[in-house]
């Protein structure tokens, strides 16, 4: 069974964040990447409320730590990684403001990439 995974698209430093955080948490967080590539939902993935339709959110808690990684399914044929972040919680679980101001621009700008002709 050939199974077409979608290809990615990592926006800003996404890919370099994602790479920073534990070893574990990398492993986690890439394979739910990998099942959303397939088409399918990961279990460790909910809606990201906000930024717009099709925007989700991998959570991994590792070490007392909670890291995060935000992406979108719903702009052309790829997957675009919005953001990859530790979340360090200043006030319960809400996703500090200056991570969901970065979440909204780098959409924005996948947005506008693929509306231009997609990503190359």
């Amino acid at each position: 069974m050939d199974i077409r995974l979608r290809p990615i698209e990592w926006m800003g430093d996404s890919r370099k964040q994602l790479k920073a955080m534990p070893d574990k948490a990398q492993k986690a967080i890439g394979f739910q990447l990998q099942l959303a590539q397939a088409g399918n939902k990961p279990g460790l993935a909910k809606p990201f409320k906000g930024v717009g339709n099709g925007v989700f959110e991998i959570t991994k808690r590792f070490d007392g730590d909670t890291y995060r990684t935000v992406y979108a399914v719903l702009i052309g044929e790829s997957l675009y990684v919005l953001h990859s972040f530790l979340k360090k919680a200043k006030k319960g679980i809400a996703t500090p403001k200056k991570d969901v101001d970065l979440i909204k621009m780098r959409y924005k700008e996948a947005m506008a990439l693929e509306k231009a002709g997609g990503a190359k």
